[in-house]
């Protein structure tokens, strides 16, 4: 029988890495990604890329506004976007590019999916290692949303929980390049900036910690970048 499983696909680096774990280890791939009011659509562009590379039977790009509550800098352009000043103080703090309950809300919808799909699993990006500090990123997280997933839904009642997969949590972001990388992740047709120009920024905190993933595997970053910090030489 064939396993199935609904992927959150952002267009970042994380997401395709996952989404090609869920493709390698023999599920059939229900897609979802979300218009959620961010900055720019560019990430979605990218996420339908990496959801034809993983032959997705179906992708839907969710539309669900967030910004009409705001709270965020990937959300009012009226907050400014922080640059990381050092890779040591990422994640010290939670930044302003958090959005509120974010993980909750797409966990959520793609819990209704994976039910409707009768999906046996969820896999999500998240890691709590080399990231911005989010609080729906931690383990104990993942740990609560699967005992709520037990509890709320049909398939849980009956003893056919889905399970919360979120096999990059506790990786380093060269782990998660390296192992893209063995499974063929189109890591060019991915977008990790917080920013929608022509070229990455590379001065904000997710572009500054994929280049530093990139650098520790010896690799070259395989999309270009408005600007390359001193230490970023391969």
């Amino acid at each position: 029988m064939t396993k199935r499983a609904v992927v959150l696909i952002s267009g970042g680096l994380d997401s395709c890495t996952t989404a090609f774990i869920a493709k390698k280890e023999g599920y059939e791939i229900y897609a979802l990604s979300f218009l959620y009011g961010q900055r720019h659509n560019k990430e979605i562009e990218c996420a339908k890329k990496v959801a034809s590379k993983v032959n997705a039977k179906k992708h839907i790009v969710f539309d669900l506004d967030l910004s009409q509550f705001g709270g965020s800098s990937l959300l009012e352009d009226s907050l400014e976007i922080p640059e990381a000043n050092a890779l040591e103080d990422i994640g010290k703090e939670i930044p302003s590019t958090y959005v509120p309950a974010r993980n909750t809300v797409f966990l959520s919808i793609a819990l209704a999916f994976a039910e409707t799909v009768d999906a046996d699993a969820i896999f999500i990006g998240a890691t709590a290692t080399d990231y911005s500090g989010y609080p729906d990123c931690r383990p104990e997280y993942i740990e609560a949303f699967q005992k709520m997933t037990d509890l709320a839904t049909r398939k849980g009642v009956e003893g056919r929980s889905i399970e919360i997969m979120a096999p990059l949590l506790h990786m380093t972001k060269s782990m998660i390049i390296e192992k893209g990388l063995s499974l063929g992740a189109c890591f060019e047709k991915t977008w990790s900036c917080y920013k929608g120009s022509d070229k990455a920024c590379g001065k904000c905190d997710s572009c500054q910690l994929r280049l530093k993933g990139f650098k520790e595997t010896g690799q070259c970053d395989p999309i270009s970048y408005e600007f390359y910090p001193k230490w970023y030489k391969i």
